[in-house]
């Protein structure tokens, strides 16, 4: 098992006890930095969070950790 496998299971460990404060933490350092822009770049930052989302509930082969 290499260093990445190791690392994998502890995010998805992570993802599967913590989905909902971790999708929390995504929307709110998205909000941030659409404040910082001044809302010019709202939607692809939206774009960007919600990849982050599903790729993160994605780690264990199911979409049932985050929202």
């Amino acid at each position: 098992m290499g260093v990445f496998d190791n690392m994998k299971d502890k995010l998805t460990g992570a993802v599967d006890d913590h989905g909902d404060k971790i999708s929390d933490g995504l929307d709110k350092a998205g909000d941030a930095v659409d404040e910082k822009t001044g809302g010019k770049y709202g939607d692809k930052i939206d774009q960007g969070t919600d990849q982050a989302k599903d790729r993160l509930d994605a780690l264990d082969g199911q979409d049932d950790d985050i929202s």
